[in-house]
C-alpha cells in the first residue's frame, strides 16, 4: 500500500479551509491578526502595557513578555534550521505579504501560544481557547502555512511558556 502524500494532504486541507472559511470579511480580519502577530509585536506590546499598568508584578510582565519574544525567536531559528517553503499550490491563494518564504512552523502561532499561557497566568483567564485557534486558522486563511506549521507553532510556543513558568517559579523559590 503507497504512503499518502503528506504536503498533498496538507494543500487540500488548505484550499478546503480557504474554501470554506474564506470571505472577504474573515479575510480582512485574518489580515488584521497577520499585521498584529508579525514579529510578534502586538505580544509584545501587550505585554509592556501590561508591566506599565500592573507595578506590584512588573516583573512577571516583563518575564512573560521576554517569554513570548524567546517564542519568536525559537520559532524563527527552527524556521532556519528546517527551511520549509510556503504552500505554493495554484489551489491555494496567498492573501498577504510575508517576511521570509520559510513555513515551519508558524511564528505566528507561536508567539500567539506563548502569549495565550503566559499572559493567561497573569490575568487568571484561560487564554488559549480564545486566542491560538483564531490565530492558527488566520494563517490556513491567508494562505502562508500548511496545517502542520501552525499545529507545530502552537507545540512551539506552549514548550517555550511551558520552560517560562517552570524558571520563574523556581527563581522565586
Amino acid at each position: 500500500m503507497a504512503q499518502p502524500d503528506v504536503r498533498a494532504l496538507e494543500v487540500r486541507a488548505l484550499s478546503a479551509v480557504q474554501r470554506t472559511v474564506g470571505p472577504p470579511a474573515v479575510v480582512r480580519v485574518a489580515r488584521g491578526m497577520s499585521l498584529f502577530g508579525e514579529h510578534a509585536a502586538g505580544w509584545l506590546a501587550l505585554g509592556t502595557v501590561g508591566a506599565l499598568l500592573d507595578p506590584a508584578r512588573r516583573r512577571e510582565w516583563l518575564v512573560a513578555t521576554a517569554g513570548v519574544a524567546f517564542a519568536h525567536g525559537a520559532s524563527i531559528g527552527v524556521k532556519r534550521v528546517v527551511r520549509r517553503p510556503r504552500p505554493d499550490d495554484p489551489t491555494v491563494e496567498i492573501r498577504v505579504g510575508v517576511p521570509s518564504k520559510l513555513s515551519f512552523p508558524s511564528a505566528h502561532a507561536t508567539s500567539t501560544t506563548a502569549a495565550a499561557v503566559l499572559f493567561g497566568a497573569l490575568v487568571g483567564r484561560p487564554l488559549v481557547a480564545v486566542l491560538v485557534p483564531p490565530m492558527a486558522l488566520s494563517r490556513l486563511v491567508l494562505g502562508v502555512h500548511y496545517p502542520s506549521d501552525v499545529v507545530a507553532g502552537s507545540l512551539l510556543g506552549a514548550a517555550v511558556a511551558a520552560g517560562a513558568r517552570r524558571a520563574t517559579r523556581r527563581r522565586s523559590r
